[in-house]
């Protein structure tokens, strides 16, 4: 509180420059949910202590109304509550906040390798329209970079831009490898009519309105081919799809959803500076890693993080031990699916939070020693 008062009392100066200014205006900003927040529990603090007050008067003076007694009593254990909700409130304004919660998102969605492969493939068809669902749901722009169907209504690959407000912060934790467990309806593997096991993987990147990435043309190759839409269907007869690669890196980018070579390749091009930021960050996180490991796990995009059990009719998120049933209805991408996000986002924020309490405590000095 004293920084935000006086980081308030400084920007009244007439003197600051420009990139002081916006600075200090930028802090002012981070820490203003936390100052609102303090203050509401002040002031709940101040009407507790009022009700107390007039409380213990009534008492002690020895007046015998009952009812005025009563009602105090119950604006005592109101106040309380309200006191306690404003301290939860508190808590969640210290938790570290994402830089890229509000950015738009990279979503890919890949089939796994397994006995019976077109087990995974449907099941990355289906995964990649319940994420299609959500973002309706969620009122979301949903757009398609790159679509690979596969045999029997399957999915080899897909790449979608997803836009809109709060992103990132709803599906950053969809990243990694999903189970599914079922007895196939179609493809080779139905006809064994047992419970089969496969796997997909789920990527998902922040898009910033800004990416600080230089990418040298010499280190692109550039290839055009005859676009596929969904089924295997030929979207134009002419080399309009556009993949591209980052030949220091290896990085591949694909997209196909134009009739227009060069709509294309801005967008593959838009999709590269995407996983190259990406990459950059990671390295950074990494070099920043603590040793408490979020109960929601490294967020790292390999680690098996749901099961989606057919045969059982239930879906379990391995992070938290969410369980929710009637899977169908969860493969829609609604309001089961939104309540499932919030649990594993509420876990992380909380696992944020003691390892933010960690770091402070590792940051106080031992008993004993002198500081310089």
């Amino acid at each position: 509180m004293e920084e935000y008062r006086h980081l308030a009392q400084t920007l009244q100066h007439e003197y600051l420059g420009d990139l002081d200014r916006k600075y200090i205006n930028k802090r002012h900003k981070e820490l203003s949910p936390v100052a609102k927040a303090f203050q509401k529990i002040e002031r709940a603090i101040k009407d507790l202590h009022e009700v107390e007050s007039i409380l213990h008067i009534t008492v002690d003076t020895g007046e015998e109304d009952q009812q005025m007694i009563q009602l105090l009593k119950e604006e005592q254990t109101q106040a309380k509550d309200i006191i306690e909700a404003l301290k939860k409130d508190l808590i969640l304004c210290l938790v570290p906040s994402d830089p890229h919660d509000s950015s738009n998102v990279l979503l890919e969605v890949m089939s796994g390798r397994t006995t019976g492969g077109d087990i995974c493939q449907q099941f990355t068809r289906e995964m990649f329209d319940m994420y299609q669902g959500f973002a309706s749901h969620k009122n979301w722009d949903f757009e398609v970079f790159n679509y690979t169907p596969a045999e029997y209504g399957g999915l080899h690959h897909a790449a979608v831009r997803i836009a809109g407000e709060g992103v990132y912060r709803r599906l950053k934790h969809e990243g990694g490898t999903h189970r599914v467990q079922r007895i196939p309806e179609v493809g080779l593997s139905s006809r064994m009519q047992r419970i089969h096991t496969g796997t997909m993987t789920v990527i998902v990147l922040p898009q910033p309105d800004e990416l600080d990435v230089h990418i040298d043309p010499k280190d692109l190759r550039i290839d055009t081919f005859r676009s596929k839409g969904p089924g295997g269907q030929s979207v134009n007869t002419t080399d309009s799809a556009v993949r591209i690669v980052h030949l220091p890196t290896g990085t591949a980018v694909e997209c196909q959803q134009s009739r227009s070579q060069l709509q294309n390749r801005e967008t593959a091009m838009g999709a590269l500076r995407t996983r190259l930021y990406q990459s950059m960050r990671g390295k950074e996180t990494e070099q920043r890693h603590t040793a408490r490991k979020q109960q929601v796990g490294t967020r790292s995009q390999s680690e098996r993080i749901r099961t989606y059990n057919f045969s059982q009719d239930r879906v379990t998120d391995h992070r938290t031990a969410y369980v929710t049933r009637d899977i169908k209805e969860f493969m829609k991408g609604g309001e089961a699916l939104d309540q499932l996000i919030s649990d594993v986002l509420q876990h992380g924020e909380s696992e944020s939070l003691l390892e933010l309490v960690d770091n402070l405590q590792r940051a106080q000095p031992e008993p004993g020693l002198v500081q310089d």
